[in-house]
């Protein structure tokens, strides 16, 4: 049987929406902007790095726009941890890779390193993503694992954690 189509409503939109530029617009947004210089960055057109560092964060943005929609579509929640998804959101990104929101937020930043050359925003990424790893498996594992029980045990038997998959997973693993 196929899934129905259920767009968010216009409170879960906004929720998303407060969240998606709350969490990640801090990290990968305002911190970057604020304390590493991303705000002084010149851009210089005729540079590949800063061309790659564009795309990068214009990827990355579109990917954790994606899924943001489909926590807000399929698991009918946000990203924040305190408003989270209701029902296990195993579709879109989330088929190859378990954590596509932090890679897409380490796109993003990994993005500003190459258009800024800043050494301290790439020590800043290494902090970050070795926060939300502990973050992941001590906290959203565990948490994941009590909710969904039997599905999200099989969900991480099929799904890696940060390496995606190259066929999309399909709840049979």
């Amino acid at each position: 049987m196929l899934p129905t189509f259920r767009p968010p409503g216009a409170w879960l939109a906004l929720r998303s929406l407060f969240w998606f530029l709350l969490l990640p617009g801090f990290f990968a947004g305002f911190i970057p902007w604020r304390y590493f210089g991303l705000r002084a960055v010149a851009l210089d057109l005729s540079d590949p790095l800063q061309w790659a560092g564009l795309f990068a964060i214009a990827a990355g943005t579109i990917l954790l726009g994606a899924c943001t929609w489909e926590f807000a579509r399929t698991g009918r929640g946000t990203l924040s941890p305190i408003d989270p998804p209701r029902v296990l959101v195993v579709n879109g990104l989330y088929r190859y890779v378990r954590n596509p929101m932090y890679l897409s937020v380490t796109l993003i930043v990994l993005g500003e390193v190459l258009l800024s050359r800043s050494v301290s925003l790439l020590i800043y990424w290494t902090v970050w993503f070795v926060a939300a790893n502990l973050f992941v498996m001590g906290y959203e594992e565990p948490t994941l694992r009590r909710q969904f029980g039997p599905d999200y045990e099989r969900y991480a038997r099929g799904v890696r954690r940060w390496v995606p998959r190259f066929h999309p997973y399909v709840g049979r693993e």
